[in-house]
């Protein structure tokens, strides 16, 4: 089979080879997928470049999410041969591969209306998006909820979950094709980020109230602004850090304000939680089923094209999900 290994550190053009590996054997607990589809997240290039958190040995495959068919299974599992498949694989051997085996425990059915393709790119964003509006925000009906970066992957899930929940939803975007894109999400309210000031129009749609709930997964300039619009009893999401800089929060600048900063871990959350994301994961596939949520895809790369793909995303120039097709 191919797969795409790790061989040096460095950029994903230079990082990545393709090369012909032999099929993945099956161990006790584990179910062998062979991939239809697998997503590509911003991760995986920084642990091409070896700045990740999590630093595998080489040579290794990244690859975190895909989506496939069940083509073996162990004594007694719960899974059946021929059945449709969401997977996160485990480095050293990650997603990117024609074949995978993966645990048990980080496989999910999907639903026969769902393509592969929405697939692959529904978990990581999606299951983010949940569980900061719910478990960490306990969202509520007719609550404003501003959604930073909402052409992104955790942004564009956030505007669908947030719109699904019953609240007003107000995006921030940068130009007018992603403005456009959060619109076709369903965000009532779309500001563009770069010739507007998002403080003032947040204030104007909320009668000087400000948003109840603010999703960040930018940081930075972004936060420091956000806490400029939170309303009284508010809560900023801490979601990310994609503007670069790590913000502070000054903790009087909270008191006197009455709102709360929220962290939102979902990998440590799904670690120490495993049954709540599985619970996460139904009441996710019965969302795409009622319609309320569509993962975003900007485009289907073909399995011979991931570096450049992994290029692309790094420029921060697409939205949504890239998926490719092996």
């Amino acid at each position: 089979m191919r797969s795409w290994v790790v061989t040096e550190l460095g950029n994903p053009s230079d990082a990545l080879q393709i090369k012909e590996v032999p099929r993945p054997s099956l161990e006790k607990g584990q179910v062998l997928v062979e991939v239809k589809a697998m997503s590509l997240n911003f991760f995986d290039i920084l642990l091409c470049q070896g700045k990740y958190q999590t630093k595998p040995p080489l040579p290794f495959t990244p690859g975190a999410e895909v989506s496939g068919i069940v083509k073996a299974v162990g004594e007694g599992s719960a899974y059946d041969v021929g059945q449709r498949v969401f997977a996160r694989p485990q480095m050293p051997a990650g997603g990117l591969s024609e074949w995978v085996t993966v645990s048990e425990e980080s496989v999910f059915p999907i639903s026969e209306s769902m393509s592969f393709e929405e697939a692959a790119a529904m978990f990581i964003t999606y299951q983010t998006s949940y569980y900061a509006l719910h478990k960490r925000a306990n969202i509520k009906p007719g609550e404003v909820l501003l959604v930073h970066a909402g052409s992104g992957g955790v942004g564009s899930a956030a505007i669908q979950l947030g719109k699904a929940a019953g609240a007003r939803v107000i995006a921030t975007a940068g130009g007018p094709e992603k403005r456009q894109i959060c619109k076709d999400l369903g965000a009532d309210v779309v500001i563009d980020y770069l010739t507007e000031d998002f403080i003032k129009i947040v204030k104007e749609e909320t009668g000087g109230r400000g948003a109840d709930v603010i999703v960040d997964p930018v940081g930075g300039d972004t936060f420091d602004r956000s806490k400029k619009c939170i309303a009284f009893d508010g809560r900023i999401l801490v979601i990310g850090f994609a503007g670069g800089r790590i913000a502070d929060a000054p903790t009087n600048h909270v008191m006197v304000k009455n709102y709360s900063v929220v962290g939102v871990h979902w990998g440590l959350f799904r670690d120490k939680f495993p049954e709540q994301v599985r619970e996460i994961h139904q009441n996710l596939q019965a969302l795409y089923e009622s319609g309320e949520v569509r993962p975003l895809i900007y485009k289907l790369v073909p399995f011979e094209e991931v570096p450049q793909a992994l290029e692309l995303l790094g420029s921060r120039k697409t939205w949504g999900k890239l998926v490719v097709k092996p």
